[in-house]
């Protein structure tokens, strides 16, 4: 379909697609198999500049979008899933930046990001605070100068790897979750380590890390925005960056449908090849139709956030849900048209049905978003 992309747009569209079949396909199953942090490819992202997609150019960015930044996402995830979603959490801390950060912090911290000298982190999920993200322990006592923090962070992509972390605090602990703050912490701060890095089923070569603060001393200069404000700013991220995860799970259904196409073009059984088989056809045009309606529904919800929109609750979620349920049933389904060599690992179906089911959980779960969706839909007086 046509979605009338402007000249930024196409461009970084085709680096993107570039990129990952000349960098990523290559190795994707090695990185699967090593699980090995793609440091190599985040290089080659920084010297196209497709780190700083969507940094406002005066900081060294390139001048998009959460749209421009869902168009790469998407053509790196039809490569690899996990590479992607490494490269899009890059954007967590940057977007948070951007949303509330001084203008000290924006000019000390983003041009890195855009270059690529500096790679982040957003650090919300604790043990007790996963599908409810009130439920975080972690502290961040004020102290003479700064802040302390005490406390373990879970399940944290780019852990261990990445330079720059957010990390949501309790400031106030007799507020709750309105006495969170968010604040920036460095790696290498004293006070701050890593836990064990997770052995996962899928997203392999994405790295997720424990992170542990025991008497971490950060600077007020640290803490981003006013002072109780961090749920408040996360929630709102996470509006802005679940399209991404719709395009991460977009991307990750297109590779997949290519290769059962490609193969359902040259496996031969009963003398033809099995696309000419109805039960075969009929798959690959469900997937196919719902692939499209995800790529319109993802690519709507970027487009209404770049707007300007402020309740977009609604949208992101929807793009987030949908995208991520399609990207399951294509997967599923591509792993089914190649028959028994769909299950072994030396075919990448494999691989992107191991990748897709993260993508119903991270983000909000699907049955906690399809609850947001509910919600903003009570709300409504009208359609």
């Amino acid at each position: 379909m046509e979605y009338f992309l402007n000249d930024l747009q196409k461009t970084v569209k085709q680096m993107a697609r570039t990129l990952a079949e000349e960098k990523i396909m290559p190795v994707r199953a090695k990185l699967d198999e090593t699980e090995e942090f793609p440091w190599a490819i985040m290089k080659a992202l920084a010297d196209t500049d497709l780190l700083g997609v969507y940094i406002p150019e005066e900081y060294g960015g390139l001048g998009g979008g959460c749209f421009e930044l869902c168009l790469v996402v998407e053509e790196l995830s039809r490569a690899c899933s996990g590479v992607a979603v490494s490269y899009a959490v890059n954007s967590l801390g940057a977007f948070t930046l951007l949303g509330y950060g001084s203008e000290q912090q924006k000019r000390k911290y983003l041009p890195d990001i855009a270059r690529g000298q500096k790679l982040t982190a957003f650090a919300l999920t604790e043990e007790t605070a996963g599908s409810d993200a009130a439920g975080i322990k972690t502290t961040a006592q004020r102290s003479d100068g700064g802040y302390i923090l005490n406390g373990t962070k879970r399940f944290i992509t780019n852990g261990g790897e990445a330079d720059l972390y957010t990390v949501i605090a309790l400031t106030d602990k007799e507020r709750g979750i309105r006495g969170a703050s968010s604040i920036l912490v460095e790696k290498g701060t004293p006070g701050f380590s890593f836990g064990r890095k997770e052995k996962k089923m899928g997203i392999r070569t994405s790295a997720t890390r424990e992170l542990i603060f025991e008497d971490c001393f950060v600077p007020a200069e640290n803490l981003i925005g006013r002072q109780g404000a961090g749920f408040a700013q996360a929630m709102r991220l996470f509006e802005m960056s679940r399209p991404g995860i719709g395009a991460q799970a977009l991307g990750l259904a297109q590779g997949a449908l290519e290769a059962a196409v490609e193969h359902a073009k040259e496996r031969i059984q009963f003398g033809h090849p099995i696309i000419s088989f109805q039960a075969v056809q009929h798959m690959l045009a469900d997937m196919a139709t719902d692939i499209e309606a995800a790529r319109a529904l993802v690519y709507a919800a970027a487009r209404t956030i770049d707007s300007g929109a402020r309740n977009i609750n609604l949208e992101s979620a929807m793009a987030k849900v949908f995208a991520s349920d399609v990207a399951m049933r294509v997967t599923t389904d591509a792993v089914q048209v190649f028959g028994g060599v769909g299950y072994m690992r030396d075919y990448p179906v494999e691989k992107m049905m191991r990748d897709a089911k993260i993508t119903q959980i991270y983000e909000g779960t699907n049955q906690i978003l399809r609850n947001v969706i509910a919600s903003e839909l009570r709300k409504k007086k009208a359609f």
